[in-house]
C-alpha cells in the first residue's frame, strides 16, 4: 500500500506536527530544509503542491461511461462494485475516496506553506510566478475535493449545499474544529485564488518545457480558469480564459495524431504518447498511485465494470456521432481499442497510461501507477465551445467544434453547420436503458432552449466532449452538471454484433440524487465533519 505522508488527517485538516514543543530541547533546527527560506526550496515544496492520489477510476465508475458487462467477468473488487452502484464506499485501495481527500488536502498544504513563506518574506516580486502557481494549485485541489465530495455548482442550490472546507493556511493545533464551507462559498474562494494567481503564473519560471508540463503554466492555468467560469455559468468569462490559453491560432496547440498514431500498433506505447510532455497539447501531465492504466487497458483488471461494447456501439466510439454517419475504429486518428474475450469486454481509447514503479527490481515489487492529462488544449477549445452555445454565438462554437473535429477523425470529417447538427441530434430518440442513443436528457439548474437549435448543439458538443475525454473521469462532472439520469444495468453485448442484451436494474441516479455527491471517508466523519446527506 502507498505510504501516507507525514501529516495527520484530522477531518478537513491536514495538521503539520508543530516544532514549538520542541523548542526547549533544541536550539536551532536539526536541518535547514524545513525552512522555506529561498526561491529554490519554495519550488521544491510546489511538487508537493499537486494531488499523488487521483480522482479518475472513482469519477470515471460512477459516469454513464461504464456497465457491467456480464456475469462472466469476476475480475473487481467490493470497492468496484460500491462506486458503480453509488454507494457509501467503505472499501479501499490507492484509488479509493480516503486517499482522494488525504492527497488532496496535503497538497494544499504544501501549496499554503509555499505562501506563506512567500508571504514572511515580503511577497518580492522574485517570488510571484511562485505565488502564483501555489494559488492556482491550492485552487485545483479544492475544484477537486467539492466536484467529489458535494452536489455540482448551481447558483440555484449552492448558497445551501454542502461543500468542503477551505484551507487557506496551514494548521498548527493538534485537534482544529472544521465547518464545511457550502458549494457557493468553495466556489468563490477558488474564483478569488484563481483571478489572483493568473497575472502571476510567468513560463520562464521553469527550467525546460517538459518540467512546466507537471506544473500550473500558463496555458492549464487559463484553461482551469475556463473550467471554473464554465462551472459558474459565466460564459462570457469562459470565452476570455480560454482564448488566453490557446491563442489566436488553435490549430498550433491541438494534439499531434501523427506521432501518437506511430506507436499504434501497442496500446501501452500509444497511451505513453497521448500523455507525453512533448505534444503541446497536454498543458498539465499528472502522475498518480492508481489502477486507472490496468482498468483502462486490454487486461482482466476490474473487467467487470468497464466501457464495454453496448456503450461504444450506440452511445460513443461506434456511435452515429455529428461528424459523420459510420463510425469504426478507423475513422478516429488514433483508432479505438478493442478487446473481447472470456477475460474483459472492454473498448477503449488510449487516453491513461500504465506504468509500474519499482521499489524493488529484484523481487519485482512496487507500486502501479497511472498517467493521464487532467488539462488539455481540447478542454479550452470545447469549454469556449460549450459557453458560445450558451451565449447563442453558434457561429463561433461550430468553428471551434470543427477544429475539433478536424485534428480528430479522418476519412473527410463532415462539415459541420447548425442544420447538420439539428439533423444528426433530430435523428435519435431520448436514451434509454434499452434502446441507447447518444442523445440524453439534460436537466441543468441553468436554463436553455429545449427542443431546438440550443439543445442540439449541446447535445453535439456534450457528445464530442465524452468522446475527448472517456476514462478520464470528466464526463461525471458533466453528468452532474447537466442533470442527466442514469440507470445501472447489465450489457454484455460487443461492438461488432447487432445483439445488444439488456438487464435493467431497479437502481437510477436521478436529478438532484444525494449519492450525486459521494459520501465523506468515514475517518473524516468520525473526527467530526458534517457527513453528506443520504
Amino acid at each position: 500500500m502507498k505510504k501516507r505522508l507525514s501529516y495527520i488527517l484530522i477531518a478537513a485538516g491536514i495538521i503539520a506536527t508543530s516544532f514549538s514543543s520542541c523548542k526547549k530541547y533544541l536550539d536551532e533546527l536539526p536541518d535547514n530544509r524545513a525552512e522555506l527560506n529561498t526561491t529554490d526550496k519554495i519550488g521544491k515544496m510546489l511538487v508537493g503542491a499537486y494531488p499523488e492520489n487521483a480522482h479518475v477510476l472513482v469519477s470515471e465508475l460512477s459516469s454513464d461511461n461504464v456497465d457491467d458487462v456480464g456475469p462472466v467477468y469476476l475480475n473487481y473488487s467490493r470497492f468496484i462494485a460500491q462506486i458503480f452502484a453509488w454507494e457509501d464506499i467503505t472499501e479501499t485501495s490507492n484509488d479509493g475516496i480516503d486517499r482522494i481527500w488525504g492527497s488532496c488536502y496535503s497538497a494544499i498544504a504544501s501549496a499554503n506553506a509555499a505562501l506563506q513563506a512567500i508571504e514572511e518574506q515580503g511577497n518580492p516580486a522574485s517570488l510571484s510566478a511562485q505565488r502564483g502557481e501555489a494559488l492556482l494549485a491550492r485552487a485545483y485541489n479544492h475544484w477537486i475535493l467539492v466536484n467529489m465530495f458535494a452536489q455540482n455548482y448551481s447558483k440555484k442550490h449552492s448558497t445551501t449545499d454542502l461543500g468542503v472546507t477551505y484551507m487557506t493556511k496551514g494548521e498548527t493545533t493538534l485537534n482544529p474544529k472544521y465547518e464545511r464551507n457550502t458549494v457557493q462559498e468553495v466556489y468563490d474562494f477558488i474564483k478569488k485564488d484563481v483571478e489572483e494567481g493568473l497575472p502571476l503564473i510567468n513560463d520562464a519560471s521553469y527550467a525546460n518545457t517538459s518540467v512546466a508540463k507537471y506544473h500550473f503554466n500558463r496555458a492549464a492555468a487559463y484553461t482551469f480558469a475556463s473550467r471554473v467560469a464554465l462551472f459558474m455559468e459565466d460564459w462570457a468569462k469562459v470565452v476570455e480564459y480560454s482564448t488566453e490559453a490557446l491563442g489566436n491560432n488553435p490549430a498550433t496547440t491541438l494534439r499531434d495524431y501523427a506521432t501518437i498514431a506511430s506507436f499504434s500498433a501497442a496500446y501501452d506505447n500509444t497511451t505513453r504518447a497521448y500523455n507525453a510532455s512533448s505534444l503541446k497539447a497536454n498543458f498539465l501531465i499528472a502522475t498518480a498511485y492508481s489502477a486507472m492504466g490496468t482498468t483502462f487497458r486490454g487486461s482482466s483488471t476490474n473487467n467487470r465494470i468497464n466501457h464495454g461494447g453496448t456503450i461504444a456501439k450506440f452511445e460513443t466510439t461506434f456511435a452515429k456521432q455529428v461528424f459523420g454517419t459510420a463510425v469504426s475504429s478507423t475513422d478516429y486518428r488514433v483508432r479505438v481499442f478493442g478487446y473481447v474475450s472470456t477475460t474483459a469486454n472492454k473498448v477503449l481509447f488510449p487516453h491513461a497510461a500504465y506504468m509500474f514503479e519499482y521499489t524493488d527490481q529484484v523481487a519485482g515489487t512496487g507500486y502501479t501507477r497511472g498517467v493521464y492529462t487532467p488539462i488539455t488544449s481540447e478542454e479550452a477549445l470545447l469549454n469556449r465551445a460549450e459557453a458560445n452555445i450558451q451565449l447563442k454565438n453558434y457561429p463561433a462554437a461550430i468553428a471551434d467544434m470543427q477544429i475539433h473535429i478536424n485534428n480528430n477523425t479522418i476519412n473527410n470529417p463532415a462539415t459541420i453547420s447548425e442544420v447538420s447538427i439539428n439533423n444528426w441530434a433530430n435523428s435519435f430518440d431520448y436514451f434509454t436503458p434499452t434502446a441507447p442513443t447518444p442523445k440524453k436528457r439534460l436537466n441543468p439548474d441553468f436554463e436553455f432552449e429545449k427542443g431546438g437549435t440550443q439543445e442540439n448543439m449541446i447535445h453535439a458538443l456534450l457528445s464530442l466532449k465524452r468522446l475527448q475525454f472517456l476514462h478520464t473521469g470528466s464526463r461525471w462532472f458533466d453528468v452532474k452538471r447537466y442533470g442527466i439520469e442514469i440507470t445501472r444495468r447489465t450489457a454484455p453485448g460487443v461492438f461488432n454484433a447487432n445483439n445488444f442484451p439488456i438487464t435493467v436494474t431497479d437502481n437510477t441516479l436521478k436529478v438532484r440524487d444525494n449519492r450525486r455527491a459521494i459520501q465523506l471517508p468515514q475517518d473524516v466523519i468520525n473526527a467530526g465533519l458534517t457527513p453528506n446527506p443520504r
